[in-house]
């Protein structure tokens, strides 16, 4: 027995000594950057929301520069989540980097669940109000109610034209707003409002159809959308959001906005309420977008 355990001490010993001395020889060594640079990724990652909530006094403000100083403020805000325990790791949220080929960068994108049955439902709700030329202006409260998105993504990249730096995106939403309301005496004073029931927004056809698939507003490879700092000939900075002419044979997708109920409510109207019916834009479209705000220092 004494002479069997000194044969596996000596042979352990052994394997101990060849795996320092190979650690030795394979000492790690920094890659270099074209080693660095043929690594992709192809993998992401799936992830939901369960009972999420958020409110608090919070305020978000824009102030608007030069002398004036005026302002437009949301405050106070509430956001929640409804959840669809049946789909919680079924339809998730999805983040993927995906390659695009031809020598374009590869791409960031966050991918919405399916949402088929429509039970993922927003809620959200802020306070808002103006202040400008002296006067505080309390507007009241906006109040989003059942906001469904199905099937949306943003993508992010970098932009394929050179010189140009920033971020690219591409963004694509589908969604339904069971009710938008504007109510000037507080959110839960329901007394004086203005209501749009019924909101629907997505893809269409020609004939200005729903086709029940998301709107490419941007895409980050046939339209791509822009989000950089710029600075004029002056030397004036500036906040710059784009959107680029569509660069495909078929142009720029077609969406569709269809809204069900316009109610104004009030004690002043004739009967507490005017209610304006429906509306509708049959097809819509963004051929080209370019916005800057000029920062305020």
């Amino acid at each position: 027995m004494r002479c069997a355990c000194l044969v596996a001490l000596r042979q352990l010993a052994a394997i101990v000594s060849m795996a320092v001395a190979v650690g030795h020889a394979l000492a790690m060594q920094p890659l270099a950057d074209t080693e660095l640079a043929s690594v992709h990724g192809r993998d992401g990652l799936a992830f939901n929301l369960q009972n999420f909530s958020l409110s608090g006094p919070l305020t978000l403000t824009y102030t608007a520069p030069g002398e004036s100083g005026g302002s437009l403020w949301l405050g106070n805000l509430s956001l929640s989540r409804s959840d669809d325990a049946a789909s919680t790791f079924s339809d998730p949220y999805t983040l993927r980097v995906l390659s695009r080929g031809a020598g374009l960068a590869d791409v960031i994108r966050l991918g919405e669940p399916l949402n088929a049955s429509g039970l993922l439902k927003w809620q959200f709700a802020a306070d808002w109000g103006v202040n400008a030329s002296g006067i505080d202006f309390q507007g009241g409260a906006l109040v989003v109610q059942d906001l469904v998105t199905r099937g949306g993504s943003v993508t992010l990249t970098t932009p394929a034209t050179p010189g140009v730096e920033g971020i690219a995106f591409g963004l694509a939403l589908r969604a339904d707003i069971g009710n938008l309301t504007l109510r000037p005496r507080g959110r839960d004073d329901a007394s004086e409002q203005w209501r749009l029931s019924g909101i629907h927004l997505g893809a269409a056809n020609e004939d200005g159809v729903l086709l029940g698939t998301p709107w490419a507003i941007a895409d980050a490879t046939n339209q791509p959308g822009i989000v950089n700092a710029i600075t004029d000939a002056n030397g004036t900075s500036m906040l710059h959001i784009g959107i680029g002419w569509p660069t495909s044979a078929v142009g720029a997708p077609l969406a569709s906005l269809v809204v069900d109920s316009i109610v104004f409510k009030s004690d002043s109207l004739p009967g507490g309420m005017l209610d304006l019916g429906s509306s509708r834009i049959g097809t819509m479209q963004i051929q080209y977008l370019d916005v800057k705000l000029r920062a305020g220092f």
